[in-house]
C-alpha cells in the first residue's frame, strides 16, 4: 500500500472518527477500495484513533485538564471528605462510563470467532447499522426539548452513554459517536453538550484501541508479518490528528445552529451506496 493510499484512509478515519455518520463505514470503504482486508484494515483503523484522539484532547483541553486534576481529587476524596469540584464529577462520570464498554470490547474481541467478525464487517452489516442507528439519531434529535447540560450528568447517565460504546465496537457502522451522542440527546442534554460528552466520555475507549493498534503494528512489524510498518503507523496518525481537529471545530461550530438531521440524511445515503456496492444486488 503506497503513502498516498494511507495518507487518504487516514484522512477519511480522521474527518469521520467524531462526527455520528460511521467512522467504520467509510474506513470499509476506503480500505476495500485500495485492498486493505483482515487485520491491516484493523490495525489502520485503529492507529488512527490515536491521532483522532489527541485532536479531541487539544480542542477540549480546558476540560481535559480539568478531568485530570479532578482524578487526582478522586483519589484524595476518602481522606479529605471535601465536596466534590464540577473536574472530580466530570472524572467520576468517566470512570463510570467506562469499564462496561471495555469490557465487552475485550469479550467481543476473545469469544467471537474470527468468521463471525469478518461478517459483522461485511457491506449488508455495516450498511444496516448505518441506516437504522441514523434513524435513530433522528428521533432522538427531534423527540423535544433537550436542555441538559454536562453539570446536570448523573452517574446513571454517564453509564448508559458509556455502555453504547460496546453496540459501536462489536457492530460496524452503529459509529461510536453517533450512538453516544443519540444516548446523550435520549436522556435530554443539549446538541453541543450531547457531542462533547460523547467525546470525553470516549477517550478511554479510543485511547485503548489505539494503543492496541500501536501494539499490533510492532509485533506485525518484528515477526515481519503485513503490509504496515510502525513508521506507516506514524504518518496515519498524524494524518488523522489534523484531519480529526479540524472535524471537530466544525462539528461543534454546525451544532450550534442545525440539528443532526444532515448528518442522518447523509447516513441513509451511505448506507444506501454500501448495499449497491454488494454484488448480491445485482444477482
Amino acid at each position: 500500500m503506497s503513502y498516498i493510499q494511507l495518507a487518504l484512509i487516514a484522512l477519511v478515519q480522521g474527518i469521520t472518527e467524531w462526527l455520528p455518520i460511521s467512522s467504520s463505514a467509510h474506513v470499509l470503504l476506503a480500505a476495500d477500495f485500495f485492498g486493505a482486508k483482515g487485520r491491516d484494515e484493523l490495525l489502520i483503523n485503529a492507529v488512527s484513533n490515536l491521532g483522532t484522539l489527541a485532536a479531541m484532547l487539544i480542542y477540549f483541553r480546558k476540560d481535559v485538564a480539568s478531568a485530570v486534576i479532578g482524578g487526582f481529587e478522586l483519589v484524595a476524596a476518602p481522606v479529605t471528605k471535601a465536596p466534590l469540584s464540577s473536574g472530580a464529577r466530570l472524572a467520576l462520570c468517566i470512570v463510570v462510563a467506562t469499564p462496561f464498554a471495555l469490557g465487552m470490547v475485550l469479550v467481543s474481541e476473545k469469544l467471537l470467532p474470527e468468521g463471525v467478525q469478518e461478517v459483522l464487517r461485511g457491506n449488508y452489516v455495516v450498511a444496516g447499522a448505518t441506516i437504522f442507528f441514523g434513524a435513530l439519531l433522528w428521533w432522538a434529535d427531534s423527540s423535544g426539548s433537550r436542555t441538559r447540560k454536562e453539570e446536570d450528568m448523573t452517574l446513571m447517565h454517564a453509564f448508559i452513554i458509556g455502555a453504547m460504546q460496546a453496540v459501536a465496537a462489536i457492530i460496524p457502522g452503529t459509529s461510536r459517536s453517533g450512538i453516544t451522542m443519540t444516548a446523550a440527546r435520549a436522556l435530554g442534554y443539549e446538541r453541543t453538550e450531547a457531542a462533547r460528552i460523547s467525546m470525553l466520555i470516549g477517550a478511554p475507549i479510543m485511547a485503548a484501541a489505539g494503543l492496541y493498534g500501536a501494539y499490533g503494528l510492532m509485533s506485525a512489524e518484528a515477526a515481519g508479518e503485513g503490509m504496515l510498518t510502525l513508521a506507516d503507523g506514524m504518518i496515519v496518525a498524524g494524518i488523522a490528528f489534523v484531519s480529526g481537529l479540524a472535524s471537530i471545530w466544525m462539528l461543534m461550530s454546525l451544532l450550534e445552529r442545525m440539528s443532526f438531521l444532515p448528518f442522518v440524511i447523509y447516513r441513509f445515503i451511505l448506507g444506501a451506496v454500501l448495499l449497491a456496492m454488494s454484488p448480491l444486488m445485482f444477482g
